[in-house]
Formats: C-alpha cells, structure tokens, sequence
C-alpha cells in the first residue's frame, strides 16, 4: 500500500442555540490541532440553511484557517458550483492559491441542501446539469488562457478570462464531490479531475465505490484523461479513545443531534440514519459499518474495508467532522488517529514492529553477553588492584 493521505471534511455540523462565533473558532482550533498532528488535509464545506452547517464561505474559512497553520492543505468541500458565477469561483480560488502559496484544493459539487437552493430560485433537477456546464468553464479558465464565452438560463459570459493565472505549477488539485449518482465520477474523469466520494461509507456510497471508479476511467479514457487513484479521497465517520466503553460515553454529548438532524431537518436522503436512543444510534454506526465507534482497531478495520471495496486503493482517507464528542474528546480522537492508526497506513509502523522484533530476538544471547563483560570487566578491576597491592 503506498502512504494514504489523511485529513478532515467540514461540513461542519453544529447544534443550533449555541454560540456560533465559538463554533465556528472552534472549527479553525481544529484544523490548527489537525496540521500539529500531522494531517494531510482539511476540506471546509458551504451551506447557507437549515440552521446545523454554518459555514456559508470555504473560501474565506480558507483563508482564516490559513493564517493559523503551516503545512495542512485547505480545500473546499465543497464550492455548490450551481449556486455561483463560475468566473467567481475560479477568480476566488486562484486568488487563495496565491495566498496560500499553493496550500489550496477546489472540491465541487452540485449543492446538498435543497433549503439552500430553493431561496435563489433553484431545484434540484436544476443543480447537477449546473455543476456539469460551471465545471467545464471552470477547467477552462484555470488550464487556459483562451476567453470563455458561455449562457445558458443562469450564466451569461462573454470572452471571460481570468486576469491572474494559477501560483501552482501545474495546477492545484481539483475534484468532484460523488455520493451515490455518477455525475460526479463522470465529470471527475472527463476533466481528468480527483473525486470526493462523501457518502462513501453510506450503504448506497459503499455499494458504488467500485462503479464510480469504472465511471471515472471510462469517461477519462474516452476524453483523453488519466484516471489517478491517488485524487481519489473516501470520507468516513469515526471517533475512537482509549477503550470502547470510553469512546461509547464520548459520543454521548452529541450523537442525538447528527441524528436527528439527519432524520428530521436536513432533506439528504442519502444520509439516512435509524436509531431513537444513544445505544441504538451507536449500533447503527458500528453494526451498519457507516462508522466506527471505539478503539483505533475500529477505525483501521473501517479503512481496510473501504480499500477493498474500492478494488484497487484510493489516495486518501477523510474523516467526516461531527461533534459527536466534547472537544477534548474529539481532539484525542484526532490524536490517537494519528498516533496509532496513520502509521499502519503510511509506511511507518512496520518499520519499528520489525526492529523490535530482531532486537527481541537476540535479547536472550545478548543480555548474556552484556553480563558477562560485566563479570569480565569486575574481574580486570579486581586483578589490578590486586597487582598494586591491595
């Protein structure tokens, strides 16, 4: 397995009445304790509804989180291209490349909340047709310097160009946010794009990791592109301490809330979820396999199930945020990630079982013959003191 990236998707999810200038800190505090760990990436999401997902802008989260961390790549997860001018989005993101240095990533989808899109006169049949048309001028403006001119019933460019190109060389990374149709897939390899597989620990999500990626290379060898395993980034939900019995009581403090946010407010069938108390809400996690909820031998087990049935590995492992836990709960669930499930992943933990292995097996002859040039050495000191005369 080459070294799988790990990071973090932000919707992110908070439960309304509370102070949202804190949770929205809180959110940055996060990333920031992500980039001291060692975390390869941070996506930040876009909703502007129902009250839960409060970041209306990842791009100016973007720039916040930016200031206040060294190494962690920052993308967006995702920019709801349907909901915006495509020269906009473009103009914004290079705009960030440059002030990142080359730290930015532009994930985009077609817009998850339907309260969203219903405010600016916009269905649901309208929005992946609308992510299709703003990512081919998107490509375009980014990749080349030729002027775009494009209209259809919400877009009306003429000879639009951007007037800064790119700071990365090439090109930072691009991908497209799949759940369970395959538009996403399709336009990830027609543009040659990576793809965010959201929902890919989802019944629906899990069940089309494999034919997503048949859609992707099928589409990026018709089109002349390459299909790059390492673009690919599955998103998964876990929170793991210690013990079980302590990540079970972690997640008492807000476990009820994703739920119910999902059963009742947020119109996003495919995040169905079933479950009426704690206990029951925990099961449906571990036993349904959207999650894991323990050890970090549960959240290993979550990965290594998600590689196979990808049929051939993916690049990275995202982890959905969720509050589930208080905040120096979720931290330690972010560190013992790092410390102990990252390693098997990234080529580092066998490196040092193995070297503790040979040493212990060598222990028993080499101890012995550490005591006895002990003895030796007592038996030299007693010899010269005794030729000195005592």
């Amino acid at each position: 397995m080459n070294r799988l990236r790990f990071g973090i998707f932000l919707a992110p999810f908070h439960k309304p009445g509370i102070n949202p200038t804190l949770a929205l800190r809180g959110d940055l505090e996060l990333i920031q304790w992500l980039d001291h760990c060692g975390y390869d990436e941070a996506w930040l999401g876009e909703h502007h509804s129902a009250g839960t997902e409060l970041s209306a802008s990842p791009e100016i989260m973007i720039a916040a989180a930016a200031e206040r961390t060294r190494h962690i790549k920052l993308g967006t997860g995702v920019v709801s291209v349907s909901y915006h001018n495509p020269l906009w989005v473009a103009e914004r993101i290079v705009l960030l490349d440059h002030l990142t240095q080359g730290r930015v990533m532009l994930g985009l989808g077609p817009g998850s909340l339907p309260t969203d899109g219903i405010m600016i006169g916009l269905q649901q049949s309208q929005t992946r047709g609308l992510l299709e048309d703003g990512m081919g001028i998107i490509t375009k403006l980014l990749t080349s310097d030729e002027p775009v001119t494009f209209k259809n019933d919400r877009w009306d460019l003429r000879d639009a160009r951007l007037h800064l190109r790119p700071y990365s060389n090439p090109l930072f990374d691009v991908a497209v946010a799949a759940v369970a149709s395959p538009t996403g897939a399709k336009l990830a390899g027609r543009h040659g794009a990576g793809m965010l597989s959201v929902g890919a620990t989802t019944a629906a999500g899990f069940d089309a990791l494999a034919l997503h990626w048949d859609v992707l290379t099928t589409e990026a060898k018709a089109h002349g592109k390459t299909a790059d395993r390492s673009k690919w980034r599955l998103v998964g939900l876990c929170h793991i301490a210690e013990t079980k019995e302590q990540a079970y009581r972690d997640v008492e403090y807000g476990i009820e809330h994703w739920f119910r946010y999902f059963q009742q407010v947020a119109a996003f069938p495919q995040m169905a979820v079933v479950g009426n108390s704690v206990s029951e809400m925990i099961e449906f996690i571990n036993g349904s396999g959207l999650g894991a909820i323990g050890t970090a031998d549960a959240c290993a087990a979550q990965i290594e199930r998600l590689w196979q049935q990808s049929n051939g590995g993916f690049g990275a492992y995202l982890l959905l945020a969720h509050n589930w836990a208080n905040r120096a709960a979720t931290q330690r669930s972010y560190e013992l990630i790092a410390r102990e499930v990252m390693p098997q992943f990234q080529g580092h933990a066998q490196a040092t079982l193995d070297a503790a292995r040979r040493a212990k097996d060598v222990r028993e002859n080499l101890a012995a013959a550490q005591a006895q040039a002990v003895e030796d050495a007592r038996a030299r000191y007693g010899a010269e003191v005794a030729k000195r005369g005592g």
